[in-house]
């Protein structure tokens, strides 16, 4: 089994990679943490992801995590019924691992529901069957993102509004950081520049 990729940056977009080890280029489908974790890879430097190789009759598919808490957390979210690697890797994309943390500690239905391709049941179905099992403070290694936790309530709201428009949480709050750098002060003018930026 493949646990681990080190190697040359090929190709990068929002869902996967192509990592080249050994003159073999591996495809990752790869969580928001990791496009972050990989786009910041310097040109020259080696790109680095945890690995999950996931065997079925028709394929093997590899999926990329930024950090080994991350990808143990993708496999609760996979154990749970309903939840496919697809789907895991979504909330993943979405929510950063310590806000998957916490909205199972708070029993937070509302934060999975609004993940594309995760209903009310399912979003149910995570907090009953992972309940005591992750815990967020255990999860603070794994963010993968320099947006971690220190936005403002008026940053947090234009995150949400990019995320309302289909952006991933990551990309939304490094769009956000990127439009105050750049002056922007009220809700509306963060979202416009953000949404420049995008």
């Amino acid at each position: 089994m493949i646990g681990y990729l080190k190697g040359k940056v090929k190709s990068l977009d929002l869902e996967s990679a192509i990592l080249e080890v050994g003159g073999v280029g591996f495809e990752v489908q790869i969580s928001g943490a990791a496009h972050a974790k990989l786009s910041n890879v310097r040109a020259g430097e080696d790109g680095e992801l945890f690995v999950y190789m996931q065997v079925r009759e028709d394929a093997i598919v590899l999926f990329g995590f930024a950090e080994e808490a991350e990808k143990q957390l993708f496999l609760k979210l996979t154990s749970v019924q309903g939840v496919g690697a697809k789907t895991a890797l979504s909330i993943l994309s979405a929510l950063s691992p310590k806000e998957v943390g916490e909205a199972i500690a708070e029993a937070d239905a509302r934060k999975f529901a609004a993940v594309k391709g995760v209903g009310k049941k399912t979003a149910d179905r995570i907090i009953l069957e992972l309940h005591g099992k992750v815990g967020a403070n255990a999860l603070l290694s794994a963010e993968g993102t320099s947006a971690k936790n220190m936005l403002s309530s008026d940053e947090e709201d234009a995150v949400s509004a990019l995320i309302g428009l289909g952006f991933t949480r990551q990309e939304s709050a490094r769009a956000v950081e990127r439009a105050k750098s750049a002056g922007a002060k009220s809700v509306e003018d963060i979202i416009a520049l953000a949404l420049k930026g995008m």
